[in-house]
C-alpha cells in the first residue's frame, strides 16, 4: 500500500514540475513580413521598378506618410517569457526608394538600431494650466457665469 501512495506521489510531483516548467517556456512570435534573403538581395537600384518589386517582395507593409515613393517591408521576431512583455529579439526594416520614373533608386536595411526605447513618466503627467481640487472642479463655476436673471458679463456688456 505504501508503495501506491510513493507512486502516486512521485506521479503526482513529476506531473507537476512538468507544467510548472511548461509555463516558463519562452514564446516565440513573427509580425510582419516573412523576408527572404535571397529575394531581398535580388532587387538591384536601376534595375527593377515597382512592378517587379511588388512581384519579388509583394506588397509593402506601408508607403512613405508624404509621398509613395519609399516603401517599407518591416519583419520582426520577438520574445517573451511567460507573462511578461515581449521583446524584439530580431528586426529587418527594409526601405525600398524609388525615382520619380518608377525604378528603384536606392535599397536600405536596418535592424533593431531603429526601434525607439520609449519610457512612460512615473505619477502624474505635467499639464499646462491651474492645479484645481476635485472640488474646485466641479464647484468653481458655480456665479461666474451670468446669474439668474441677469445677463452674463461679455465684451459688449461689462458690469
Amino acid at each position: 500500500m505504501t508503495f501506491r501512495i510513493a507512486r502516486g506521489a512521485t506521479l503526482a510531483l513529476v506531473l507537476s514540475a512538468a507544467l510548472a516548467s511548461g509555463a516558463c517556456t519562452r514564446i516565440k512570435d513573427h509580425q510582419g513580413h516573412l523576408l527572404d534573403q535571397t529575394l531581398v538581395s535580388a532587387i538591384q537600384p536601376g534595375v527593377d521598378n515597382r512592378q517587379s518589386v511588388e512581384a519579388t517582395l509583394g506588397r509593402p507593409t506601408f508607403t512613405g506618410q508624404f509621398s509613395d515613393r519609399d516603401w517599407y517591408y518591416v519583419s520582426r521576431d520577438t520574445k517573451q517569457l511567460a507573462f511578461s512583455m515581449p521583446k524584439p529579439d530580431q528586426q529587418t526594416v527594409l526601405h525600398v526608394r524609388f525615382d520619380e520614373a518608377g525604378n528603384v533608386a536606392a535599397v536600405e536595411r536596418s535592424g533593431l538600431e531603429r526601434i525607439a526605447s520609449i519610457d512612460p513618466a512615473e505619477g502624474k503627467t505635467p499639464t499646462l494650466g491651474r492645479n484645481r481640487s476635485l472640488f474646485q472642479e466641479i464647484f468653481g463655476n458655480i456665479g461666474t457665469v451670468g446669474g439668474a436673471g441677469r445677463p452674463s458679463e461679455t465684451a459688449d456688456n461689462p458690469r
